[in-house]
């Protein structure tokens, strides 16, 4: 095991480190350069090194490839992770990627298939990627509870779920965790899911802590990212909301200059300041990045800091194209 002691948080009683990792990038859903499967593992393998017990992945990354390379990447350490993967985005009967189901039947074709790639016998959280209108949530979280019951998943979430739907999974089975996207710029949760999580005691992981790589103060202009880069859609980073956008990372810049940290361990200590049940996970594949971001686990915000960092300007442009936003349950 490791010497370095990243603090541990409970997601719904699911005990993890309370910064993980997304291993979404991996797949080349940002395509930033030649990454290779080698680095992706070295950085999975730096993470748990470093402390990161929460690893994120997703039947649709890739679609599956994702899901092989952390299994490659965990067969040693499995007793060392909890694992996360996500079924629904995918229809095993109909359609392939990229169609919605949640259909019981499709959830078992779904968790085999996962559990195979992941080279384990267990996921311990199992998450329902997107919300299916076409199926009843009581229906999906029924399967899921069966799942538990037999020993094949531990803890069962929820992404993109509004507060109804939540609300009427957890009472067929308890949910350990929701993840959506929060952080500096994208502060949609605080107003109600937040509250009702607490309500509830369900966990929360926030991914994309760094708003898809702005809040790193890396990307100063469009022309970085390349034609292939689903970036290169999202209203955030196109048009004059781009330049807006960078007058919030001048604030948090600033901030980082105040302690000689960098602007991603800011944006991430801010958001583990928001409470003891705040697990983001940051993507990345490079080795030098989880190094940077796992450090943030040791920063202390001051009141003044973590007041002007509360106080940034909104961020110009949705969080996502309207494709993507229509598939959100809200």
């Amino acid at each position: 095991m490791n010497n370095n002691s990243i603090k541990h948080i409970s997601l719904g009683g699911l005990e993890v480190s309370r910064i993980g990792l997304g291993a979404m990038s991996m797949a080349g859903y940002y395509n930033i350069g030649e990454g290779s499967d080698a680095e992706s593992i070295r950085t999975i393998h730096r993470a748990i090194d470093l402390g990161v017990t929460h690893i994120d992945t997703a039947e649709i990354y890739g679609p599956y490839t994702n899901e092989e390379l952390v299994g490659r990447a965990i067969k040693d350490h499995r007793h060392e992770v909890v694992l996360a993967t996500k079924f629904g985005l995918v229809s095993h009967s109909s359609g392939g990627p990229g169609v919605i189901d949640s259909s019981p039947a499709n959830i078992r074709v779904a968790v085999e298939g996962s559990l195979k790639r992941l080279g384990t016998d267990h996921i311990d959280l199992y998450y329902q990627h997107r919300v299916d209108p076409k199926v009843p949530i009581e229906d999906t979280v029924g399967a899921l509870a069966k799942l538990v019951a037999e020993g094949k998943i531990r803890y069962i979430g929820l992404s993109e779920a509004g507060p109804e739907t939540i609300r009427r999974a957890h009472r067929v089975h308890r949910v350990a965790a929701l993840q959506t996207e929060y952080s500096l710029w994208t502060r949609d949760p605080e107003a109600e899911l937040l509250p009702l999580l607490r309500e509830l005691g369900i966990g929360f992981v926030p991914y994309s802590p760094l708003g898809h790589g702005f809040l790193t103060g890396e990307i100063t202009s469009p022309e970085q990212l390349s034609d292939d880069d689903w970036r290169k859609t999202n209203p955030r980073f196109t048009g004059d909301n781009f330049q807006r956008n960078l007058r919030i990372v001048d604030e948090v810049k600033a901030v980082a200059a105040q302690i000689e940290a960098t602007p991603a361990q800011i944006a991430l200590a801010w958001l583990l300041a928001q409470g003891n049940d705040i697990a983001p996970i940051p993507g990345t594949k490079r080795v030098a990045r989880v190094e940077e971001n796992t450090a943030a686990d040791r920063i202390q915000l001051s009141a003044g800091q973590l007041e002007r960092l509360n106080n940034l300007t909104p961020a110009a442009g949705e969080r996502h194209d309207e494709m993507n936003m229509s598939v959100i349950d809200r």
